[in-house]
């Protein structure tokens, strides 16, 4: 059932108002013309019960012979009087049709004062007619009568004599009328506007939220949000911009404590450094060198990924298929093997020294831990994608997440020759991100392992 419903908020109320005002609006039309119906049923029906009325008021004054003339003078297609009982057998069972029976006979009742007692019974027309066509001279089989409900009254003169009424329907028709109709759309379409312009009123600040929101994952410090409009939009607005506010005064205090320890750490390192230089044992003096590279390196990578999105550098447009072959160059002098296949048809606006460190660490992992690197590039309208492939043994399904997590490293990598810091693809996913797209792992299905760059490309 909810797959059935509109994914957004808008379409979502847009849908729930239309329906309801689809259903109450059908609703009253029905009751209207139903309302319509029975007026003018009762309005059609006190003019043939006056009829019948006056009728047998003359029938009751007039002499036995005079009787049948009057009776053939007032037979008529809606009329039709007969002298004697006819047989009831066709009378009909619908609750409606006896309920308008029983409305008939109090119109008559009402007319006659109470006096003359009267049965009235709801029949089919047409079987009716052909009763009263038989024992009627003159009268014709084939008069049109609609397919509605037919009364019989029966009622006894004074003098004893059963007198019958045939009441048929006119054949006349009446419209919808089209003046209610056409102002009940005017109303309707005029609440749909209205309903329309409301639920966009309504859903148009969480879009603005959205919007902002996710702005603020890529860039920390956008521009605040503009505090107007209710009551309730002014709150979220401001909650959302104290909220960014010390994210930035948050990040930016962290960012300048590691930059400090960093600082410091570089002194005593220093210090270490030229102090394992006078050590006289070599194989000891390499070793201890070569710890002190690797904690240099360690605070190095630390500090960078815990910058984050936190990068001062300006966007802007750059050859990413020159980024890539000086990415290729510069593994080949080392002799490394990195193949480049693809092209990207425009300069992608990025920030450049960021994007070569994202694209860097995924090209050194590919050559370092699959011995080579194929680099694949896909430009498409809306997205650039960057895949690097190599021939390695891949990672297992359930690691393909957590070697995005800070210092983490599977236990084959745990090596002084291959081991890193376990930072890489941490930064160059927080770089991705900060980009707006994402980097994703996946394996190989003929072996190796496969990194996805996602860029998004915005028009």
């Amino acid at each position: 059932m909810m797959r059935l419903l509109p994914q957004s908020l808008f379409s979502r109320m847009v849908l729930i108002l239309l329906g309801g005002l689809i259903l109450v609006q059908s609703i009253s039309v029905v009751f209207h013309l139903r309302e319509r119906d029975r007026l003018l049923f009762r309005s059609n029906s006190m003019e043939s019960a006056q009829r019948i009325a006056d009728a047998i008021r003359m029938l009751n004054l007039l002499a036995l012979d005079d009787r049948q003339k009057f009776v053939t003078a007032l037979n008529s297609p809606t009329l039709l009087v007969s002298l004697g009982v006819i047989p009831s057998s066709q009378a009909l069972q619908n609750p409606d049709d006896l309920g308008k029976a029983d409305s008939f006979r109090m119109m008559l009742g009402d007319l006659l004062g109470g006096t003359q007692p009267v049965e009235v019974t709801a029949s089919d027309p047409e079987w009716r007619l052909g009763q009263h066509a038989a024992n009627t001279p003159g009268l014709a089989r084939n008069t049109h009568v609609q397919k509605k409900t037919a009364f019989t009254v029966e009622t006894r003169l004074r003098d004893g004599t059963v007198v019958s009424f045939g009441v048929f329907p006119s054949g006349e028709t009446f419209p919808v009328p089209r003046r209610p109709l056409s102002n009940l759309l005017i109303l309707l379409a005029a609440v749909i506007i209205l309903s329309l312009l409301a639920v966009r009123l309504a859903t148009r600040p969480l879009n603005t939220l959205a919007n902002a929101a996710e702005k603020l994952g890529k860039d920390i410090n956008s521009p605040p949000l503009i505090e107007t409009g209710p009551t309730e939009v002014r709150r979220a607005a401001h909650a959302f911009n104290t909220m960014q506010s010390r994210l930035a005064s948050y990040i930016q205090d962290r960012t300048r404590i590691l930059a400090a320890m960093s600082h410091d750490l570089k002194t005593p390192i220093t210090r270490l450094r030229l102090r394992a230089e006078l050590l006289e044992d070599d194989d000891h003096r390499a070793r201890f060198v070569k710890d002190l590279e690797e904690m240099e390196s360690m605070v190095a990578a630390t500090l960078d990924f815990m910058r984050g999105v936190d990068n001062p550098e300006p966007v802007q447009p750059m050859d990413i298929m020159a980024l890539l072959e000086s990415l290729q160059a510069d593994a080949a002098e080392i002799g490394q093997q990195v193949s480049l296949e693809g092209v990207a048809a425009r300069p992608y606006p990025c920030k450049p020294a960021a994007l070569k460190r994202c694209l860097g660490n995924l090209i050194d992992n590919a050559v370092k831990y699959g011995k080579n690197a194929i680099i694949i590039v896909d430009d498409h309208d809306k997205q650039l994608q960057i895949r690097i492939l190599d021939n390695g043994q891949g990672i297992p399904g359930a690691e393909l997440e957590r070697v995005f997590e800070p210092f983490y490293r599977l236990e084959s990598s745990r090596s002084r020759d291959t081991g890193g810091t376990g930072l890489g693809l941490g930064i160059a996913r927080n770089i991705a991100q900060m980009h707006g797209g994402d980097l994703l792992l996946r394996n190989r299905p003929c072996g190796g392992l496969e990194a996805i760059l996602t860029l998004p490309r915005r028009s």
